[in-house]
């Protein structure tokens, strides 16, 4: 419920922006608030243009999560059952289940709004310093090789009598592994009391939880952030992190909007 509130009032607020733009062409008031405030939105659309995987992620993640909370509960089950990257799955189809398996929000979208404020600031700030070449190898390794060893334990489990038969076909889906390997890249490039926070973070989100709670889940959220930072350490060896490119020289100069009365001026003087 909170997850679908917040992203209404963020359509809400969108739609509010480019009503107030319309007005703007013929109320000062209106033109005053959109001269105010398109500094700070010029500036999202930058954010937003310099990290188009995180965004175009973040967009079909969501669009996934409000699929899962509108249809009936035993489809998005079968849905999630059949795509999840469990034993039978991997064995049965594995290129087809580790790609369908990351376009899901795990527990019908639960955390969607963490995830959605992780990705567009921690992991879109690693996609404008690594490059988006870069921050796809990172997220796909996190992905891919924190689900095959997940698999691997699992395997390991299952033979030795420690686990029982149903882990075989559990339902493991979700973003997060992206979201972990994406956030541990972008914390080997941080510095001072950033990287502090950043390391802290790191810890306390996903090593306590893989050493205290003892789940599978945990402990592959622990893999993909360590395949996440090896990648990442791997790709600096190659090439250093770049200097995030200034997209709002890109943009389309700001006209101030014409008042109504200097236009009907001129249209009088022109007739």
């Amino acid at each position: 419920m909170i997850s679908r509130t917040v992203l209404i009032a963020c359509l809400v607020a969108v739609v509010v922006w480019y009503v107030l733009c319309g007005l703007g062409r013929w109320f000062p008031w209106a033109s005053g608030l959109v001269e105010r405030w398109s500094p700070r939105t010029r500036w999202l659309h930058a954010w937003v243009l310099s990290a188009p995987a995180t965004f175009t992620y973040v967009a079909i993640f969501t669009g996934s999560t409000l699929v899962q909370r509108t249809a009936p509960p035993k489809l998005i089950e079968l849905l999630t059952t059949l795509q999840s990257t469990n034993l039978r799955n991997l064995a049965r189809a594995p290129l087809e289940v580790l790609l369908d398996s990351m376009w899901w929000v795990a527990d019908r979208g639960a955390g969607l709004v963490l995830y959605i404020l992780l990705y567009v600031t921690v992991v879109a700030w690693g996609e404008r310093r690594y490059g988006t070449p870069r921050m796809l190898v990172i997220g796909l390794s996190g992905h891919v090789f924190g689900s095959l060893l997940t698999a691997a334990v699992e395997t390991r489990a299952l033979r030795t009598g420690r686990a029982p038969a149903e882990l075989a076909i559990t339902t493991d889906v979700g973003v997060s592994y992206v979201m972990v390997a994406g956030c541990a890249a972008a914390v080997l490039l941080m510095r001072g009391r950033w990287l502090v926070a950043g390391v802290v973070s790191l810890v306390v989100g996903i090593v306590a939880p893989a050493v205290v709670m003892h789940t599978i889940w945990n402990l592959g959220h622990l893999f993909a952030t360590s395949c996440g930072l090896l990648a990442a350490w791997a790709l600096l060896r190659v090439a250093p992190a770049r200097r995030p490119p200034d997209l709002l020289r890109c943009l389309p100069p700001r006209t101030p909007p014409v008042p109504r009365s200097t236009r009907v001026g001129a249209e009088a003087e022109a007739g």
